[in-house]
């Protein structure tokens, strides 16, 4: 029996654009909690913070690296990063999970997680049915970041079950969300790996402000015909101390990311943003029947795969570098 306006399952998204702190991770937690409230105050159920927000995005950073060289003031400076990091349960994914729990809602939000010894880029996926986090850590650092970030491996690409709104035959109906950050929405397997885990609204926090995010964005909800709700930083040069330079220089005003966020539909119709020229939030009222009609004529990990001919092979084991056996 199909559903009716009325009883059809709906779900209330908005997307955050807002920028770091950088190195005052308690100021920038503060800053998001206060988002999320507002995006919950207007119906929201399912939140997206931007890529690295906990933590911060050192964009024109340098670290004093050079080709074959680095420098102490580059290492004192990575310091200052390394502590503001977080760990992961630790006392921010604390306050967000108890603000999930309260306020009822699921969060998608980046952060930079301290993992042993290593920094990494992660989407932190907390459900208020969850006591902790499900993280997703970035599978490979793009360019310079490699230096300040490790790779993520295949056991943290989590696909989370959200239940969505609705009454009668539609009621408690369940779609997956996952997450790909920033660059990893290039990686073609990765995106492979995840259509065939069921994801239905592909959450994308970034940092890439470019015009041409949003043609990535567009095919990607075309090629997976599932919602994408992109989540990009806006900041400005005063978001870091001023004892801090980036290359974009110190001039007060100085835009380092211009944001860009955005929402889109399983046909590739841009439901709001991109969104420009300031911190704000983006808010859409999706309806899910939209999955199905898309899917008609394309399902990639489905009909319209080819797996006689083609198969990917993907390694869902944590790889660390010690193996103690006692056995």
């Amino acid at each position: 029996m199909s559903s009716t306006a009325a009883d059809a399952p709906m779900l209330s998204v908005a997307v955050v654009q807002v920028g770091s702190t950088m190195f005052d991770t308690t100021a920038t937690l503060e800053r998001a909690i206060m988002w999320v409230r507002r995006a919950a105050e207007q119906g929201a159920r399912l939140i997206v913070l931007p890529e690295a927000l906990l933590g911060g995005y050192p964009k024109g950073l340098d670290f004093g690296v050079r080709v074959g060289s680095r420098d102490p003031v580059g290492r004192s400076e990575f310091q200052r990063y390394w502590d503001a990091a977080i760990d992961v349960p630790g006392p921010q994914t604390d306050t967000l999970s108890a603000l999930a729990r309260d306020l009822g809602v699921t969060l998608i939000i980046g952060a930079v997680e301290r993992v042993g010894r290593t920094l990494h880029c992660v989407a932190l996926l907390i459900s208020p049915d969850l006591a902790e986090p499900l993280v997703h850590r970035k599978l490979m650092p793009t360019a310079a970041e490699r230096v300040i970030w490790g790779t993520g491996d295949g056991s943290t690409m989590p696909v989370l079950p959200l239940h969505t709104q609705g009454s009668g035959s539609t009621a408690g109906d369940v779609c997956g969300v996952g997450s790909a950050i920033c660059w990893e929405n290039y990686m073609p397997l990765f995106r492979a790996a995840m259509y065939a885990k069921g994801v239905d609204i592909w959450c994308a926090p970034t940092v890439d402000d470019r015009d041409s995010w949003l043609a990535t964005m567009r095919h990607i909800a075309l090629e997976g015909r599932c919602f994408v709700l992109s989540a990009c930083q806006y900041l400005e040069r005063d978001g870091l101390p001023p004892d801090v330079h980036p290359i974009q220089g110190d001039v007060p005003g100085t835009v380092l990311i211009s944001g860009g966020s955005m929402i889109v539909s399983p046909l590739g119709e841009v439901l709001a943003g991109p969104l420009r020229e300031g911190e704000g939030m983006l808010a859409a009222r999706l309806d899910l029947r939209e999955l199905a009609r898309a899917r008609m004529d394309l399902d990639v990990m489905g009909h319209y795969a080819r797996p006689d001919i083609f198969q990917l092979t993907v390694d869902e084991r944590p790889h660390v570098a010690v193996r103690r056996l006692t056995r």
